[in-house]
This record gives C-alpha cells, structure tokens and sequence, in this order.
C-alpha cells in the first residue's frame, strides 16, 4: 500500500515525494490567492472556488493556507478572515453560514508522542467536522477529530481538543462549554447591548444583504 492511500484509509503515512506532489497544486493556488490584488474581489472568489474541493460562495480574506484544497469541504456563505489555516490532510467538513475570524487554525494532521516513533517521519490525519451557522473566534485552533456542532460559537483563543455540542457557547483553553445559546440572545448584538430599532426590524423581516470582501452586493 502507497502512502497516498495509507493516509486517506486514516493510517500512519509519511509524506514521501507522491505525497508532496499533490499538494503542488494548493500551493500554486494560495501563493496566487495570497499575492493577488485584494481589491480584485471576482478574481478571488474565482481562486477560492477552484482550491477547495466543494464551495458555494465562499470568501477567504487572503493570507490563506492549507495543503491540499480538495480535502476541504464548505457550505454556503463560509467566510474565512484574514490568516487563516487549514492543514487537510483528513477531510475538513464545514456546514452553512460559518464564520471564522482572523488567524482561525484548523489541524487534521498530527504526529505521534514518542521521539522514537516520531522521528521515524510517520504522521497521521484525523477529519475535522462543524455543523451549520457556527461562528468560530480569532485565534481558535482546532486539533484533529474534533467535531463542533450547529449553531455554536468558539469564544476568541480557544483551542479546542474535544467537541463542542449543538447551540453552545463555548471558549478556553482547552475549550469547554460555557452556556446554552437560548432565543433570548437573538435580541442582542453584543453582550446586553440591543439590535437598534431598524436592524432588529431588518431580522426579524428575514431581510438579509449578502457581503462580499466586505462591500454589500
């Protein structure tokens, strides 16, 4: 067995040169994305869509990183803050309507403890999975095997180890459940502070604008 298939059967591989040739292709596309005129946002959204292996409208705010692109899988309205990192070596599983702040890092690779077993240049990957309408914070790392549910948010700084179950609140290192997301936290925008009186009107209509590079289109 190859080690191109060892690593996609979730088996000890090492990243020997079949390996590293698969990953030309990312590489080619977010130096591309990264050096590109960040005001070009059609040409961007177009370099976004050819990297990842399944996206509908999908915004990464370049610098951007991972190995693979095809091992990346978004739903619609995914956006993706500045400097964010995906290292897909195992399926990265994302849902509808997420939001990642900056620096934003998701791991499905790892390496074994043991120096001996270590050094002998094996690695793993393990998928990462999140649900629908989650909001992950700045500077979030996510480990592998961690799978985050619908409709949470992963406070700024959190690294998370373990999953995160639906409608929760959740921050720390390692990250743990804080509260229940309730109804009563629609009204707000931030912490006690209220939607004003148009906004909240605008929600409640289920009017909605969708934003691209940061300008309403």
């Amino acid at each position: 067995m190859n080690n191109i298939e060892r690593r996609d059967r979730g088996m000890a591989y090492i990243s020997d040169e079949s390996v590293m040739e698969q990953q030309k292709k990312a590489r080619i596309l977010t130096q591309k994305l990264n050096t590109m005129d960040r005001s070009d946002f059609k040409g961007l959204g177009e370099v976004v869509k050819e990297l990842l292996g399944k996206s509908e409208g999908a915004w990464i705010n370049p610098p951007f990183y991972c190995d693979y692109g095809f091992n990346i899988e978004v739903g619609k309205n995914f956006f993706a803050n500045y400097n964010c990192t995906m290292l897909d070596v195992a399926k990265i599983t994302i849902g509808e309507n997420c939001f990642m702040a900056s620096n934003v890092a998701i791991y499905t690779a790892g390496h074994p403890i043991h120096p001996d077993s270590r050094n002998s240049m094996y690695e793993y990957g393990i998928p990462v999975t999140i649900g629908d309408n989650v909001w992950i914070g700045g500077n979030v790392v996510i480990c592998p095997g961690v799978t985050i549910g619908s409709n949470c948010v992963i406070g700024a700084g959190s690294v998370v180890t373990k999953d995160v179950p639906d409608w929760t609140v959740a921050a720390g290192n390692p990250c743990r459940v804080i509260r229940k997301i309730t109804e009563e936290d629609k009204r707000f925008i931030f912490k006690q502070q209220p939607f004003d009186k148009e906004a909240w009107e605008n929600i409640t209509s289920g009017k909605q604008a969708q934003v691209l590079g940061g300008s309403l289109v």
